[in-house]
């Protein structure tokens, strides 16, 4: 399966920045650890942007360059930024949300996510974790809509 794995602003500082909410590991280890539990047999490409319109192009880039499932963890834009949203609903991709804290038991405003809203599901609140089980979940919508 070819997969785009996206993250954006402020993953790059991963490890160093409130690591009582988003743990200790860094992105090269977040990178490492899906690397290790879903690369075989896979197509993984990872982005990482602070940047609200290189994610919209990675993800406008995924249609035409035929991937099958994209999941995103669009950090703050998740809930700002009515332009992923779009841009995912315009893919026809299937798309998985991650947050890898719980957005529901932090500040109001993090409680509603534009990009939830079209993706497929959200996975929240199980650190790393998280995006394993966002690519288990396009596996299965993948194969029941073949």
């Amino acid at each position: 399966m070819k997969l785009l794995i996206i993250n954006g602003p402020n993953m790059n500082m991963l490890g160093i920045r409130e690591t009582e909410i988003y743990g200790t590991g860094s992105y090269e280890d977040l990178v490492g650890f899906i690397r290790k539990e879903r690369g075989e047999g896979n197509e993984l490409t990872f982005v990482q942007s602070n940047h609200e319109g290189d994610l919209i192009d990675e993800i406008q880039q995924a249609y035409f360059d035929g991937y099958d499932g994209v999941v995103i963890n669009a950090g703050g834009y998740a809930h700002t930024s009515i332009s992923i949203m779009d841009a995912i609903r315009a893919s026809g991709i299937p798309t998985v949300e991650v947050h890898l804290a719980e957005p529901l038991l932090r500040e109001d405003f993090r409680h509603h996510s534009y990009a939830g809203e079209a993706a497929i599901a959200t996975i929240a609140g199980k650190g790393f974790d998280g995006y394993i089980e966002a690519i288990d979940l396009l596996y299965e919508h993948i194969a029941l809509h073949a």
